[in-house]
């Protein structure tokens, strides 16, 4: 029986999250890349049976995986984006703060994603319509809300939009900490707590098209029915850069009215 798009994402997902699971707390080998980035053993045999469970299921597609880069039909109307650790260094330094993410990108977007949380045995998964988290093969639908008053800034770079907008000094505007609560984790599965109501918020600087960390976070909030645009509150890829997803539209709004005061008038 062929196995859905939808299960074929959480189950991709489910098998890196054992492998980063199974390796966790291991002296790992470390792969040095660009810009002082690096990956860990873990990064690289997590992605592996990421890359063989989907090329076996369907070989026609193609794929793109962040540490082997892209594989398969070059005009292939189906891409898997598969980032197979978020969040190397918290892992590497023993931290339990990382997800695994798989999504289908078909066109200019992606419908069907899952976001795997090794720790906790949770995948965050949308086929398209609605969005929902299994637990024990237990699917709940996922209910955005911004009653933590919490929002995630991403620091990591690149900054595409410095000097005219800096995630650092979000953190220390008067408005953002009289009404929100800052938190950084340096992992997307921050963008997947949005969508289930644990994170009111995340804001990150960058150019996101196309990119395996974030394909599958944005594809759950929108499911969802978050809002989610870029910094300059238009449709994600279409401007600027960057990513605001909220709970909500006033939460939305507030965000983007204390981004805007760091951003000159585009003329």
């Amino acid at each position: 029986m062929l196995i859905t798009d939808p299960e074929l994402a959480i189950a991709a997902a489910r098998a890196g999250a054992a492998v980063v699971r199974a390796n966790y707390g291991a002296s790992l080998t470390r792969v040095d890349k660009s810009a002082g980035d690096f990956a860990t053993a873990a990064d690289l045999e997590a992605e592996r049976v990421i890359l063989d469970l989907l090329r076996s299921a369907r070989p026609d597609d193609a794929v793109t995986g962040e540490e082997s880069g892209s594989t398969g039909p070059s005009g292939a109307a189906r891409r898997w984006l598969v980032d197979p650790l978020c969040g190397t260094r918290n892992y590497a330094t023993r931290g339990l703060l990382v997800a695994v993410n798989v999504a289908l990108q078909t066109g200019s977007g992606s419908t069907v994603a899952a976001s795997a949380d090794p720790f906790t045995d949770e995948v965050f998964w949308t086929g398209g319509t609605g969005a929902y988290v299994r637990r024990d093969g237990v699917d709940e639908p996922l209910t955005p809300s911004a009653g933590s008053g919490l929002v995630d800034v991403n620091l990591d770079p690149p900054f595409p939009n410095a000097p005219r907008f800096r995630a650092v000094r979000l953190l220390a505007d008067p408005g953002f900490i009289g009404r929100f609560h800052p938190r950084v984790v340096s992992t997307t599965l921050a963008v997947a707590w949005v969508a289930a109501g644990r994170r009111a918020a995340y804001v990150t600087d960058g150019q996101l098209r196309d990119s395996v960390h974030f394909a599958s976070g944005i594809a759950l909030c929108v499911a969802a029915g978050c809002t989610v645009t870029d910094l300059d509150g238009q449709p994600v890829h279409s401007g600027r850069g960057g990513l605001v997803v909220a709970a909500d539209r006033q939460t939305h709004a507030a965000l983007l009215t204390l981004i805007g005061g760091q951003l000159p008038t585009v003329r």
